[in-house]
């Protein structure tokens, strides 16, 4: 039983990895062009913007498996969450990031935070950009996990240079 399910994992970790395998080669060719050709993101409310910019910071830190930064970033993150009205939770769960140094922990609660600021985003006026609501159907044991990026290019936080390319861009919250 133990080597099925084995080679059950080892197949859909090579399908998520042979999905991207392509776009690895341009993608290298091209990293000094990908940053003048920056997605900028420009939201009417101030504080969501704030927010969203500070989320960016937290998920780059996670999909560098450095839960020194992910912790720091996530203390700022909290202070803004919590001085949003209607946010508190989700600050409570930026918090439990910022008090805790072990990834796998702080990548199980930031499935949770994720998915409240794409609630939060979706209904907010972006007047500049793309945000990309981007999914990786393995995260959590199976479960899936979705995150927020100003990147079309996959870069899972929930793997990290593991799987760094495993996802996919679900929607597109994008300006009116």
């Amino acid at each position: 039983m133990n080597r099925i399910f084995g080679i059950a994992i080892l197949t859909a970790l090579m399908a998520c990895n042979q999905a991207n395998k392509n776009s690895t080669a341009s993608k290298d060719s091209t990293k000094t062009d990908s940053v003048a050709v920056k997605n900028e993101i420009a939201i009417k409310d101030k504080q969501k913007l704030a927010i969203f910019n500070q989320y960016v910071v937290l998920k780059d830190a996670l999909v560098k498996s450095d839960a020194a930064n992910a912790q720091k970033s996530a203390v700022q993150l909290q202070t803004s969450l919590a001085a949003y009205k209607g946010c508190e939770p989700t600050a409570a769960v930026a918090g439990k990031i910022a008090a805790s140094s072990d990834l796998v922990s702080q990548r199980k609660d930031f499935t949770v935070l994720s998915a409240d600021l794409i609630a939060l985003l979706k209904g907010t006026e972006i007047e500049k950009g793309t945000i990309y609501v981007q999914h990786c159907p393995m995260a959590n044991k199976g479960d899936g996990g979705d995150w927020l990026s100003t990147e079309k290019e996959i870069k899972n936080p929930y793997y990290g240079n593991e799987m760094l390319e495993c996802g996919r861009v679900a929607e597109e919250i994008k300006a009116k």
